[in-house]
C-alpha cells in the first residue's frame, strides 16, 4: 500500500481517520487503497487518497498518473461515487463517477461493488463521456439482479443530467 496523503489546506476539519477502501468487481477485490477520512455525515463520507494504481492509466480523455489526488465521495444511499481528480500540483482534471452499489462503511473500510457504468465530466465540463455501457451489457446484471441493473441505469442518467447543468456535479457536495 502507498503511505496516506495529508490532509490539504482548506480541507475543512482536517480528519485524520485512516480508511481502506475496496472496491470489487463480480465478488472480487478489483482494488484496495488507503485513505484520509475528510468528512462523514452518515450518509455521505468523503476521503482523500492518491492514485492507488500502478504507473500510468491513460483513458484517451484523461491521465491518471503517480501523484494525482483524489478527493472521493462515497455514499450510503446513492448508486454511485463520485471522484474528484487534481494532479499532485492541485489542477483540476475533472470528475471519475463509478456507478456502484450504496457504500458499506465498517471497520475501518468503505467498500463499494462497481457495477460497470461509468462517467468522465472534465474540469471545464465541455465533456461528458458515458463509458463501459457495452461491459455493462456484457455482465449479465439485468438477468442476474434487474432491480440493480435499473438503479445503475438511474443513477447513470442522473450524474450525467447534474454534470450538464450549470452548478455540476459540485451541486451533490452541499
Amino acid at each position: 500500500m502507498k503511505p496516506l496523503p495529508g490532509p490539504a489546506e482548506g480541507d475543512g476539519d482536517g480528519a485524520a481517520d485512516d480508511v481502506a477502501v475496496a472496491l470489487s468487481k463480480a465478488g472480487r477485490t478489483k482494488i484496495r487503497y488507503p485513505a484520509r477520512v475528510l468528512s462523514d455525515d452518515g450518509d455521505r463520507i468523503t476521503v482523500r487518497a492518491r492514485w492507488a494504481a500502478g504507473g500510468v492509466r491513460d483513458f484517451g480523455f484523461v491521465r491518471f498518473e503517480p501523484g494525482d489526488v483524489f478527493t472521493e465521495h462515497y455514499w450510503r444511499s446513492r448508486w454511485y461515487a463520485v471522484k474528484e481528480v487534481r494532479t499532485g500540483g492541485g489542477a483540476l482534471k475533472g470528475w471519475y463517477c463509478d456507478i456502484t452499489r450504496p457504500a458499506a462503511v465498517a471497520g475501518g473500510e468503505i467498500r463499494v461493488e462497481d457495477l460497470d457504468l461509468d462517467l468522465w465530466v472534465s474540469a471545464d465540463a465541455s465533456a461528458v463521456l458515458r463509458l463501459d455501457e457495452d461491459e455493462f451489457a456484457a455482465s449479465g446484471l439485468a438477468v442476474r439482479d434487474p432491480e440493480a441493473a435499473a438503479e445503475a441505469v438511474r443513477a447513470l442518467d442522473a450524474l450525467d443530467r447534474q454534470a450538464r447543468t450549470a452548478e455540476g456535479l459540485r451541486a451533490l457536495f452541499r
